[in-house]
């Protein structure tokens, strides 16, 4: 493994170490009170949550029944929750590749390395990848041993479709923060403009389903790629996930041109 790419994934562990185990304390509360949650159809069937604001089961995908495994999993679990924990991972590493460095002064001594800035962006990113995707595995084991261990039904595939998912979509998110931070060497510019596209883009394919006029602005929301399939009910939906993939490789494209003609600040 090349020497940046080893000290850029020393960089990232405490992060990452924090946010896996926090993901994974997530996980644990809220799959790990799903038994109870079975065992009360009255109070947690589809007739009682029909009773909830429609704006409120907008946001959560509508709340389907909750009592049953794929139910609860698609609305508590993976719908919102999830995705935002590992979209705020991906988005500190975006800033810690590139914008952060450069505001305090660290990445002068990296871009002055005998080797060009391209491969600087790559191999940073690369790490960053790395990472999220070891938090992304150790996160999708916490998930089936519970899964199993309360009598969800769902099956190992299905959830590891759904949490595949949640990375694609933290890296989409990651990956956007990095291309922000490559061309201006602004973490809070990286941040803001992160923050609305995912609140926004969150916004779209949920509240957005009852509002006409901005239902159409789900082509540009990454969430509707990720949620459109319902990966937890159907399995890997290739198409979407591959127009994230794609996003994601036309981001850091973006970002390695962006980051290789730019003056570094320091």
């Amino acid at each position: 493994m090349p020497a940046l790419m080893t000290q850029s994934l020393r960089e990232y562990r405490r992060t990452l170490i924090g946010w896996t185990v926090g993901i994974s304390a997530f996980l644990s509360l809220y799959m790990g009170i799903y038994g109870n949650i079975k065992k009360s159809p009255e109070v947690y069937g589809p007739a009682a949550l029909a009773k909830f604001p429609g704006a409120l089961r907008d946001l959560m995908g509508g709340l389907a029944d909750i009592t049953s495994g794929a139910g609860y999993l698609q609305s508590v679990v993976y719908q919102l929750f999830v995705p935002m924990l590992f979209i705020a991972c991906a988005w500190g590493l975006g800033n810690r590749a590139i914008a952060q460095p450069e505001e305090s002064g660290l990445l002068e001594l990296t871009v002055t390395l005998p080797i060009d800035r391209v491969r600087v962006l790559l191999q940073r990113f690369t790490a960053a990848v790395i990472g999220l995707l070891a938090a992304a595995a150790a996160t999708y084991g916490v998930a089936l041993a519970i899964a199993t261990s309360v009598g969800m039904g769902v099956s190992a595939a299905r959830i590891l479709a759904a949490h595949t998912g949640v990375f694609l979509l933290a890296l989409f998110f990651g990956t956007l923060t990095l291309a922000i931070g490559a061309a201006t060497g602004r973490r809070g510019l990286a941040s803001a403009v992160t923050a609305t596209w995912v609140v926004t883009g969150y916004a779209v394919v949920t509240v957005g389903q009852s509002v006409s006029a901005i239902s159409w602005l789900k082509w540009v929301s990454p969430f509707y790629y990720y949620l459109d399939g319902k990966p937890i009910y159907q399995g890997v939906p290739v198409g979407d996930y591959l127009v994230l993939v794609g996003a994601t490789a036309v981001l850091l494209l973006t970002a390695a041109l962006a980051f290789d003609r730019r003056d570094v600040g320091v």
